[in-house]
């Protein structure tokens, strides 16, 4: 009779064991107690190689995906939402699956939402389940003021990391840049590989959306460093305490980049802010001494890549004169 019900102790054991490491979490839940590795495998696997484009921003996800903001920042820097997002957005967050290499690092796509603003990031955890690095590789923003842009993504079986844009210049041409990503322990993503047809043509003009708007503001007109980085100042005419600016920068020999279109607003005389609703970028300008200085706050990786910033100072360009017309005699 002891053995029996010894045998039917032992049995109860393994069904309990069993279930604790069958564990279903719910990330959806703010209160569900989640820890890490729970958190990791309740992203369902992904084939390799695997590759994604920009039609994932768009795609609508089952609530089975949801993963509630609160939890995602309990487990992982809030940080990581704030830069891309700003302080005041909490996005909403879907698992769309992970790669994990045996007994190595574990690979997590996830896409967020906050307005018109949606990124597809991946998300590195090392083999003791240490969250590691996170890179945005899609992303769709329509207040950006860059129409034309479509990205993929994709990952091999070795495990590297490609993200490729493409867009249509003012040419017709299609251009397209590639960037491969490995992971390493102590530096994150480290870039490998860059193909691009960009370099291969003569360099491309800067394009100014907001060139035919009225320059009725005595802050108007066009302010540069350089053929390559300029800012131009527009208004409407109407409203003397705003007005339109586009921006673009290239530094390191073009290797790091930045534009932005917007409309601004003055604080104080002279100083300018731009912040908008659904862009968690912040940009200051100060208008002295014939020219205008600017200086970014905060939230604009997206508009930008990441090792530049916003700032400088741009000299003011004399106004084009129009052509006189030529009496004939």
């Amino acid at each position: 009779m002891r053995k029996y019900l010894l045998l039917i102790v032992l049995f109860v054991l393994i069904v309990l064991v069993n279930s604790c490491k069958s564990k279903k979490v719910s990330p959806g839940n703010e209160d569900e107690e989640v820890t890490v590795p729970e958190f990791i495998h309740f992203f369902h696997s992904l084939p390799v190689p695997y590759e994604v484009t920009d039609t994932i921003l768009r795609r609508k996800e089952p609530e089975t995906a949801v993963i509630h903001y609160n939890l995602f920042t309990r487990l992982l820097p809030d940080t990581l939402l704030t830069r891309y997002f700003g302080k005041e957005a909490k996005p909403r967050l879907y698992a769309i699956g992970k790669i994990k290499v045996p007994g190595a690092e574990s690979y997590l796509f996830v896409k967020g939402i906050a307005g018109n603003r949606r990124i597809l990031f991946v998300l590195v955890f090392d083999g003791k389940d240490h969250y590691s690095a996170t890179r945005p590789v899609i992303y769709s923003d329509n207040q950006a003021g860059i129409s034309g842009i479509s990205g993929e993504a994709g990952m091999d079986a070795k495990y590297t990391l490609s993200v490729a844009q493409q867009r249509k210049g003012q040419d017709g041409q299609v251009y397209y840049t590639k960037n491969d990503y490995v992971f390493n322990a102590d530096g994150g993503f480290i870039l490998i590989l860059t193909e691009s047809n960009e370099g291969k043509t003569k360099i491309p003009p800067i394009y100014d959306p907001i060139d035919t708007l009225p320059r009725k503001h005595k802050f108007s007109g066009d302010y540069a460093q350089d053929k390559r980085n300029i800012i131009a100042i527009r208004d409407d005419g109407k409203d003397a305490s705003r007005f339109w600016f586009f921006v673009h920068f290239e530094k390191d020999n073009g290797d790091c980049k930045g534009e932005l279109k917007g409309q601004a607003k003055f604080v104080s005389p002279g100083v300018a802010r731009y912040r908008s609703y659904s862009d968690p970028c912040a940009i200051q300008f100060t208008f002295d001494n014939g020219g205008i200085s600017m200086n970014e706050e905060g939230g604009c990786g997206v508009h930008r890549d990441i090792k530049c910033l916003f700032e400088g100072f741009f000299e003011r360009r004399p106004d084009k004169k129009p052509k006189s017309a030529v009496k004939k005699i």
